[in-house]
């Protein structure tokens, strides 16, 4: 490992770095985790930078990296620093990485910045990466060779150690500059409710009972539906509790092909095209038998969702209502899908009004003039290929 790489391995001195990090206005974080073969994820290192000069000199410099695999190592240094509400945390793209860290602590670090969600509000486009921002903004590039390799494996490579360093080194210049711009363009109260969703324990909660919802399929039967609830159910609550992943219990295809058949007996299962071999016997065959005998019996059968907003009828709105989004982004500089999905779009055309799209940022931007589009009361107009709107009456 090169020399001015520093990887800390003892609790002593992670807890040096996390109190000096206490006195920095800010701390960038990330993290390399494996799930391939887990339920949960695996961590397998976090990276951690101050800002430059902004603190005594640390050992091993203002970047390090932890090796939560070393053994006797504790994150309770960290999540300490994580409870400090002096020291801003900012990550890119946090959503999995908080769900470690709930998983692992049941916390959110507090208060959070996430460079991803503050790019969009600032106009870099949607779900923009972090290589692009490096570019755009840090006037650099990544060397991204090491992205999938395994972070399980000791020792690290002087590589892997680079590239994951620089997932946090450059972080501070996005920071810094999207946080101006935050500031500037007086939308930082933007940000914050996109942040309340990521610190929301909805978020990654996923209850065996409502997994089937996330399941796509055409067949809309009551009792196909009740079965795929209870094989849905199942497999949730059995691969949490094995930590193993989804697909190693029931694929998807193969759960919708299970409630369509109906097997009754491991003979049943057998002639499956799409199970597993493990599935066919044992813990897994008996668990599928069983949700499968539950569903059949159910007196509770999921109603199917009925048709989509936004068809007959409501095309046409729905269309208006997405020139008026683009035109609305535009002149905001907020990725569309950022301010609202086209299936809020089509719900709005429909008659709905409890929506994301209308409340907060997003109604002063679009939600207020998508509901006055929606009541006649507005119009759009073209004029030198920009979109204008045009009070009615």
């Amino acid at each position: 490992m090169s020399d001015d790489i520093t990887i800390i391995t003892r609790t002593e001195d992670l807890a040096l770095f996390c109190e000096t990090a206490k006195s920095a206005p800010y701390v960038t974080v990330d993290t390399e985790f494996l799930r391939e073969r887990t339920y949960w994820s695996k961590l397998c290192l976090i990276q951690l930078a101050l800002p430059p000069a902004s603190t005594p000199k640390m050992p091993g410099g203002e970047a390090v990296l932890v090796d939560p695999l070393a053994e006797g190592l504790s994150l309770a240094p960290l999540y300490d620093l994580f409870r400090h509400t002096g020291t801003v945390k900012v990550f890119h793209a946090a959503r999995q990485d908080l769900e470690i860290f709930f998983h692992d602590a049941g916390l959110f670090p507090q208060p959070l910045f996430d460079t991803q969600v503050a790019a969009m509000v600032c106009g870099f486009g949607e779900q923009v990466g972090y290589e692009t921002l490096v570019r755009k903004i840090a006037k650099a590039n990544l060397d991204k060779s090491s992205r999938f390799t395994d972070w399980s494996r000791r020792p690290l490579s002087d590589a892997q150690a680079a590239y994951a360093l620089a997932d946090v080194t450059h972080l501070r210049v996005i920071y810094e500059f999207l946080s101006a711009e935050l500031r500037k363009n007086n939308r930082e109260s933007w940000l914050a409710e996109e942040i309340a969703v990521l610190e929301d324990p909805e978020t990654y909660i996923t209850r065996p009972e409502e997994a089937w919802q996330k399941i796509r399929t055409r067949t809309n039967s009551p009792r196909f539906l009740a079965i795929l609830r209870e094989l849905a159910r199942f497999r949730e609550a059995y691969a949490q509790d094995r930590d193993i992943p989804r697909s190693r219990v029931l694929k998807d295809d193969a759960m919708i092909e299970v409630a369509s058949t109906k097997p009754l007996t491991e003979a049943d299962l057998g002639r499956s095209r799409l199970l597993l071999r493990e599935a066919r016997k044992g813990d897994i065959a008996n668990g599928i038998l069983a949700a499968v005998k539950a569903g059949v019996e159910s007196k509770d059968l999921p109603q199917p969702k009925g048709d989509e907003p936004g068809r007959p009828g409501n095309a046409a709105l729905s269309d208006l209502l997405r020139v008026l989004l683009k035109a609305k982004a535009d002149v905001s500089g907020v990725a569309p899908k950022l301010i609202a999905s086209s299936a809020e779009l089509d719900a709005i055309a429909s008659g709905e009004r409890d929506l994301p799209a209308l409340k907060g940022w997003r109604a002063e931007v679009f939600g207020n003039d998508a509901l006055r589009l929606a009541n006649g009361e507005i119009a759009l107009s073209a004029k030198g290929g920009a979109v204008r709107v045009v009070t009615v009456g």
